[in-house]
C-alpha cells in the first residue's frame, strides 16, 4: 500500500524521462501564496518488478534532455524489448503524451518498423547508439489508430500490478456507491467529533495488517484502509472465534462496531464482519459502473495483488 505522508507532500509518477533507479526529490515551484514544500518525491524504477538497475542505468545516461518518442529510446537507450514493455505496462511514458495501452501499443510495433536490438558481440551493442543519435521520429511515420479508453480502474489494477501502489486513485473509491448502500461511512470521517463514544459505526477498506500478538490473550488486531485514511479494528475473542476464517483471509472488509475514543487514538470494536474480497476482481472490468454489474458473471481472476502483513 502506499499513502502519502502528508496533503503537502507532491508524489510524481515513474517516467521515463525523470525517473532514477531510486526514488528522488524534484525541485517545485511555489504557489501564488508562496507556500509548498518546494520539493517533490519523484518514484524511481526499483519500483516497478522486474526491472534490472544496470539496464536502467543504461537508458538514464542515455537519455540526455528527454526522450521524444518510444522509437528514439528502442534506438538509442541499449535496453532490452521486454524492459521498454514492462515500462510502457507501468505507465511510464506520459512524458511522452502516451498512457499505458498507447505505449504499449507503439511498443510492439518496434521490430515491425526495423528497429531491433542488434545481436551478437559487445562491440556491436555499445556501437548502437552512436550509429542512432540522429534518427527522427518522422523516419517512423504510422496511421494514427484510435484505441480504445483504458478505464480509471483498469489503470489503477495495472499500476498495482507493476509497482504496488497507484497515484491515480485508491480501489476502494470505486466501491463508495456500495459501501454507502451498505451504511459504510469514510475512514476520516470517524474523527468527526460530532460521532459520539460507542456509536454504531461501519467502516471498510482494504486489509492492511492483520495483528494476533501472544500477549494479546487472544485479541486480534486490524488495520483497514480506504481512500481517506486508515482505521484500527479490534477484534476481541468470542467475535473472532465466530469470525475466524472472514478475519484471517479476507482482503476487502467491512466492519460493523463500536467507535471507541482514547484521547487522539480512534478504533473500532468490531461485532460483525462482510467479505467484499469478492469484489476486488471487478475493477478490471471496463463497464465496472454499469447498471447491469449484478447480472454479469463474476470474473474467474483476481487481478489485484493485494496481501496484508500479517503477524502472530
Amino acid at each position: 500500500m502506499f499513502r502519502p505522508l502528508s496533503n503537502d507532500v507532491e508524489i510524481r509518477p515513474v517516467d521515463v524521462n525523470f525517473s532514477d533507479w531510486d526514488c528522488t526529490l524534484e525541485p517545485t515551484p511555489a504557489s501564488a501564496g508562496g507556500e509548498g514544500t518546494g520539493h517533490a518525491v519523484r518514484l524511481g524504477f526499483r519500483l516497478i518488478g522486474g526491472l534490472n538497475e544496470p539496464e536502467l542505468k543504461k537508458l538514464i545516461a542515455a537519455r540526455g534532455n528527454g526522450f521524444s518518442s518510444i522509437e528514439r529510446l528502442a534506438a538509442i537507450a541499449g535496453i532490452s524489448r521486454f524492459t521498454i514493455e514492462r515500462l510502457a505496462e507501468a505507465d511510464a511514458f506520459r512524458s511522452l503524451g502516451l498512457d499505458r495501452r498507447a505505449a504499449l501499443w507503439a511498443a510492439r510495433r518496434l521490430d515491425m518498423i526495423g528497429i531491433r536490438r542488434p545481436r551478437g558481440d559487445a562491440k556491436t551493442e555499445d556501437a548502437l547508439p552512436l550509429l542512432t543519435p540522429h534518427l527522427g521520429d518522422e523516419f517512423f511515420p504510422e496511421p494514427e489508430v484510435a484505441l480504445p479508453a483504458m478505464p480509471l480502474c483498469e489503470h489503477v489494477v495495472e499500476d498495482y500490478v507493476t509497482t504496488g501502489l497507484s497515484l491515480k486513485q485508491h480501489p476502494v473509491s470505486f466501491f463508495r456507491e456500495r459501501l454507502a448502500a451498505l451504511g459504510a461511512i469514510r475512514n476520516a470521517q470517524l474523527r468527526d467529533e460530532a460521532l459520539p463514544q460507542d456509536s454504531l459505526v461501519i467502516a471498510a477498506g482494504l486489509v492492511l495488517v492483520r495483528q494476533r500478538p501472544g500477549t494479546s490473550k487472544g485479541v486480534v488486531f486490524m488495520t483497514l484502509e480506504d481512500e481517506t485514511d486508515i482505521v484500527n479494528i479490534i477484534v476481541w475473542p468470542k467475535v473472532f472465534e465466530q469470525n475466524r476464517r472472514t478475519v484471517m483471509t479476507s482482503r476487502f472488509l467491512a466492519v460493523r462496531g463500536r467507535l471507541q475514543r482514547a484521547g487522539l487514538v480512534i478504533h473500532v470494536v468490531a461485532e460483525s464482519f462482510i467479505d467484499l474480497s469478492a469484489q476486488l476482481p471487478w475493477l478490471r472490468d471496463g463497464d465496472l459502473f454499469s447498471p447491469k454489474f449484478s447480472g454479469r458473471p463474476q470474473p474467474q481472476s483476481d487481478p489485484l495483488p493485494l496481501h496484508s502483513r500479517d503477524f502472530h
